[in-house]
This record gives structure tokens, C-alpha cells and sequence, in this order.
């Protein structure tokens, strides 16, 4: 009977490892099916189209350049490799301009071929009108309308998905947020989190350990709502008014939100690896004439090394997926940081941000999700480092 209850337990763990490994794949599978969309949409937005006078020599805009000539940063032709002539922008909204209501059409019914009337006249113009408005495709020339290219996520500068004509969708901006702001977090809370775990572990009288190690685990449990209200109260003021910046959300303020975060898991893989130093170790460090803080950091901390390591990867971890408290804090702006001082965004504070307002299916929708797929591999990458420092021999 025994046996049998024993077979019985086996099989219903062996069968929640399956499913729960089984589960695990399918929403890394989702997650990739959903994020390789993006490279299979199309630059200019969808039935809509880029159409030139058809003596243009232009062929083919980045979206950046697209962006530029409507922004009207590019303002001659010559800049995109046409000719020297001005260029003249047209939107939709723009044919009561240039057309009275009888030429349109009471339903537009005319707006076709007034339009491309118009585009085939003006040699400087550049049309952002729905396919269905070109009525005669030969009196016009398209610029062509490529896919959204690898180069185009990965080595975009600029995070603009709402754009018009062409959306951008430029990762370095939040690549380099995410980094820059986990960066400094583990820089901050590195120094203080190793002092704390050295002084709980082996300067602390006992009565004092049963303390503090309870108060500091309970810190892990704070919502990190919590976390960006008291950045946004406390820290971001005290910031702006010590670095004398415009406004005090900052890739600083993050880090500093973070670094608190992160501090009670350094502090307790610390701690416990420095207590799993065999007590044999010290007394025989104490033993040669060595002092109390020789032995801590000649003897001690060089043994634990593997799990201070370990104790760090984890604080970064934490920091790198941290969403609601960073977007409270940071600023919230998609622009390439240079200082630590200056506005960013990270990807799990975008995620969050837009997810709830882009189109199912769109292109914006499966960048939000390649957005995932790049922090599922940020993570993965540390959790790898954390196997193999924890997994090394001493």
C-alpha cells in the first residue's frame, strides 16, 4: 500500500514538472509568434501610401527620413537625394486648401482625381493619402514601401510608434535606459548592501541579527508601488533641488528607487553565504594573528565570494525587470540617455505604459512584444551568470 501511494505521489510530481515545463514553452513560443510580426509590416502605415510627382527621383525614405520631411526638418529634396526643389507636404486633411467642396464631392466621391490631379502637377509635392485616393497609379510616383528591417528595431535611435506617415520603432533608447538605470542601481546598492551583509554576519551580536534580518526580508515584500510613491515624494524633489536640474524624474532617481529594491536581496544572499564560511576558517585566521576585519576580508568574503556574487546578479535582476516604480520616476522619456541625470525609459516601464493602447495585431503591438522577447533574454543572460557563479568550485 505504501509503494503505491509512493508511485502515485511520483507520478502527480512528475506530471507538474511536465505540464508546468510544457506551459513554460508554449508562452515562449507565443511570445516570439507575436513579436516577429513587426518584421512583416510595412514602413508607411497600412493603406495608406507615399506618392511624388512622377518626374521624383526618389525611390525609397528610412522611416527617419520620413518622419524628418514631415516633422519638416527636411525641407529640399536634395537632402534625400532628389533634386533641388523645395518640398510641399500634403495630408488629406489638407484638400479643403486646395479644392472647394463641389470639386470633392458632397462624399468625396471626386477627392481620387482631384488628388491625383494635383500630385501630377506639383513637381515638389509629397502626398500622404489612402491607396484609394490615387486613382491613376501610373500619373503618380509611390515611394516604395519596404518591411520594417532588423536594423530599423535594433539600431533605431528614436521610439515613436504613434508616428505618421511612418512609425518608429527604434529600441537603443530603451535598450540603453534599461541598462543605464541597472547599471548605476547595482553601483549604489552594491557598497551599502555588502556592509550591511558584513555586519550582520559577523559583527552583529546575535539579538541584534534576529532583528534586523526579518525587517530587511520584509522590504522584499513592499509593492514597488510603494517604492515609486516615496521616489516620487522624496527622492525626485531631493534630487532636483541638489543637482539644480529642470525636473527631478531622472535615469538617477530610478536608480536610487532601485537600488533600495534590490538591497534586500544582496543583503540576504550575502549574508547567508558569509555565515556558511566553516567556523574552522576563521579561528585558524585568528589563530596566525590575523584581526577580526583581516579575517572578513582575506578569509571570509573571498570564500563567499560565489554566493556575494550570486547575491549582486539577483539585485540586478530585479532591477532589470522592475516596471511601476521606475515609470514613476524616470520620466518616462524614449530618448538615448547621455547623463544619469536626463529623463528615460526602460522596456518593462514601455510594456507597461502601452500595451493597453495598441492595436491587437499592429505593428506597434508585436514591437511591444520583441520588447519582451529582448528582456526575456536580459533575464536569461542573468540567470545563466547566476548558475554559473553559483555553480563554481571554490
Amino acid at each position: 500500500m505504501k509503494k503505491i501511494f509512493e508511485r502515485i505521489v511520483e507520478g502527480i510530481l512528475a506530471c507538474s514538472g511536465f505540464v508546468t515545463s510544457i506551459t513554460i514553452v508554449l508562452i515562449v513560443l507565443f511570445l516570439f509568434s507575436e513579436a516577429l510580426g513587426v518584421f512583416s509590416s510595412k514602413v508607411i502605415e497600412e493603406g495608406y501610401v507615399l506618392a511624388l510627382h512622377p518626374d521624383n527621383e526618389v525611390d525609397e525614405l528610412s522611416p527617419e527620413q520620413i518622419k524628418d520631411l514631415f516633422d519638416g526638418e527636411i525641407s529640399n529634396w536634395k537632402e534625400v537625394g532628389g533634386k533641388d526643389m523645395p518640398i510641399q507636404l500634403f495630408r488629406l486633411e489638407d484638400a479643403d486648401e486646395y479644392f472647394t467642396e463641389e470639386q470633392l464631392g458632397s462624399s468625396y466621391e471626386h477627392a481620387g482625381a482631384c488628388i491625383t490631379g494635383l500630385i501630377a502637377q506639383t513637381p515638389g509635392i509629397v502626398a500622404f493619402v489612402p491607396e484609394q485616393f490615387i486613382t491613376s497609379p501610373d500619373a503618380v510616383h509611390r515611394i516604395k514601401d519596404s518591411t520594417i528591417s532588423v536594423k530599423d528595431v535594433f539600431a533605431g535611435a528614436e521610439w515613436f510608434p504613434t508616428a505618421t506617415p511612418a512609425p518608429l520603432f527604434g529600441f537603443l533608447p530603451l535598450i540603453t535606459g534599461t541598462l543605464w538605470v541597472s547599471l548605476f542601481a547595482i553601483l549604489i546598492a552594491l557598497p551599502f548592501g555588502l556592509a550591511v551583509a558584513i555586519y550582520m554576519s559577523e559583527v552583529a551580536h546575535a539579538k541584534i541579527r534576529d532583528i534586523l534580518k526579518p525587517v530587511i526580508e520584509l522590504l522584499s515584500g513592499i509593492p514597488s508601488v510603494v517604492y515609486g510613491f516615496f521616489g516620487l515624494i522624496v527622492i525626485v524633489p531631493l534630487l532636483q533641488q541638489v543637482f539644480n536640474l529642470p525636473v527631478g524624474e531622472s535615469g538617477l532617481a530610478g536608480s536610487v528607487v532601485l537600488a533600495i529594491m534590490a538591497l534586500p536581496t544582496i543583503i540576504t544572499v550575502t549574508e547567508d553565504a558569509m555565515r556558511n564560511c566553516p567556523r574552522a576558517m576563521r579561528e585558524a585566521s585568528l589563530a596566525l594573528g590575523a584581526s577580526q576585519w583581516q579575517t572578513i576580508y582575506k578569509v571570509v568574503i573571498p570564500y563567499s565570494i560565489s554566493g556575494i556574487t550570486s547575491g549582486v546578479v539577483l539585485g540586478i535582476g530585479r532591477a532589470v525587470g522592475e516596471t511601476m516604480a521606475v515609470l514613476m520616476v524616470t520620466g518616462n522619456a524614449a530618448v538615448i540617455p547621455h547623463t544619469i541625470l536626463e529623463p528615460l525609459r526602460t522596456i518593462p516601464a514601455t510594456i507597461a505604459a502601452e500595451l493597453g493602447e495598441a492595436p491587437a495585431g499592429g505593428p506597434h503591438y508585436a514591437a511591444l512584444f520583441l520588447l519582451g522577447v529582448v528582456l526575456f533574454f536580459i533575464s536569461l543572460a542573468i540567470n545563466l551568470t547566476v548558475e554559473s557563479v553559483s555553480g563554481r568550485k571554490r
